[in-house]
């Protein structure tokens, strides 16, 4: 007779906890990155009434005879599928899509998440602004991530410089207008403007001052395929900054020529050039000519003399046209003019890609690699423990952290601008809710009916 009252309170102890988990899951609901619980029941010990007993000549086999003593909770397991996204534009807010979680430290103690609503802090450390935790990952060295190396604090310090880079590289990929006339013999001013193409870009020197480089074409007289060069950088300046340009590995010295030839075969494609001392490119490969000039605007050096800056002019490939000067019945152009020199800029704004990779922005248009967001995966991430916060701590039933960048290793990617709201499915807990509610109420019936019974053996005596 007790057997039923002791089987009740275990279903009502039991439906209990699974009503708390039930509860919690939808008071977490707009939680970021919760996952949902799920209480799983089994059945207790069971008392033996009669045994079994085996076949015989006459009988055959007896089955058990067993009475249960109620039930207890298998687990409460953690449910680690995908929760929704939501796109919120805060580039510091991460989710993640797939398996992984973002790593994070408080002191020397590690906890993992999938709530990615972060944020900087005045140091500008990347944090979880409600706990002041920080994420960690791989900061940059020399523009190069080592995802090898442990992992540290990430540190996104906008505002920090990134100094001036002279101009080493000039790529001078532009057309020539076939069409244009050969300059006659004493020309006229117009003449000599309609004869001539001129083309201009920006270059910089160490300090990030901008200087300009000017390379005028004229057809050479009774060709069809040749012109004349001439290189000024900074036209206009007073006293002039004596530029002079020549092939081979060797820069040459400022106030040497200025001056060079560009030969095209009859498909307007680069065939050869050759600067004012007469040195000739080959007949294969690119074709690169230097260009030295005196930096003005710079201290002197230490014998007194100006600095002076060299950087590569690249024609192109010999016999190429992508990217390369070019000779064709077409408006000259320079599209495709560019440099590899800055001016001093600050950091204005950084991004982060599906890979974790934190790129800063700079207000002289460069970009530079800041660091990388890591993520940890598990053997079995329904062996970790709940922290509290949205965290999660390694337990001896999850395994080892597998630290590494986002996917790889069966990790998923980051979308930057989003977060992953809870899994929890309202409609899901409210039907949960119901039946758990009737499981209780059926054990509460139990225990009544069994205590009715007890009180009608009791009022056998009368």
């Amino acid at each position: 007779m007790m057997r039923s009252l002791f089987a009740g309170v275990s279903g009502l102890q039991n439906h209990q906890t699974r009503m708390d988990v039930v509860g919690n899951n939808i008071a977490n609901v707009n939680t970021t990155g919760f996952k949902k619980g799920r209480v799983n029941f089994q059945d207790m010990l069971y008392q033996q009434i009669a045994g079994a007993a085996r076949p015989t000549e006459d009988l055959g086999g007896i089955n058990p005879k067993e009475v249960g003593l109620g039930m207890s909770i298998a687990s409460i397991d953690t449910i680690h599928i995908q929760g929704a996204l939501q796109s919120t534009g805060v580039e510091t807010d991460l989710a993640l899509v797939g398996t992984g979680f973002f790593v994070m430290q408080s002191g020397d103690q590690t906890f993992y998440t999938r709530a990615g609503n972060f944020g900087l802090d005045k140091d500008g450390t990347l944090v979880n602004p409600g706990n002041g935790m920080r994420v960690q990952g791989w900061m940059a060295r020399d523009q190069l991530l080592d995802v090898s190396r442990d992992v540290e604090d990430l540190v996104i310090p906008v505002g920090s410089k990134d100094p001036a880079r002279a101009t080493t590289f000039v790529n001078f990929a532009c057309n020539i207008d076939k069409r244009i006339p050969e300059l006659p013999e004493n020309p006229t001013p117009a003449q000599v403007i309609a004869s001539t193409w001129r083309s201009s870009i920006k270059v910089f020197d160490s300090f990030g001052d901008t200087h300009t480089l000017q390379v005028d074409f004229v057809r050479v007289p009774g060709t069809n395929n040749t012109w004349n060069a001439t290189v000024v950088v900074d036209p206009e300046s007073d006293p002039p900054t004596n530029a002079a340009i020549g092939l081979g590995e060797d820069a040459p010295a400022v106030g040497g020529p200025n001056v060079f030839t560009v030969n095209f075969d009859n498909n307007g494609l680069l065939l050869s050039a050759q600067d004012g001392a007469g040195n000739e490119s080959g007949g294969t490969g690119q074709v690169v000519m230097n260009v030295a000039f005196d930096v003005l605007s710079t201290t002197p050096g230490d014998d007194g003399a100006p600095v002076r800056q060299v950087f590569a002019l690249d024609l192109g490939t010999v016999g190429g046209y992508d990217r390369n000067i070019t000779q064709y019945a077409k408006e000259s152009s320079t599209k495709m003019v560019e440099q590899d020199g800055y001016t001093m800029g600050y950091l204005d704004n950084f991004k982060i890609d599906q890979n974790g990779i934190i790129t800063g922005v700079f207000s002289n248009g460069t970009n530079r690699v800041l660091g990388q967001v890591a993520l940890a995966s598990f053997p079995n991430q329904g062996g970790l423990e709940k922290a509290g916060e949205n965290m999660f701590v390694q337990s001896t039933n999850s395994g080892i952290a597998n630290i590494g960048p986002a996917r790889v290793a069966g990790k998923g990617k980051i979308i930057a601008g989003t977060l992953e709201m809870s899994n929890v499915d309202l409609a899901d807990q409210f039907v949960d809710m119901i039946v758990t509610q009737r499981g209780f109420q059926a054990n509460s019936r139990t225990i009544q009916t069994a205590d009715q019974m007890l009180q009608e053996l009791l009022t056998l005596k009368r």
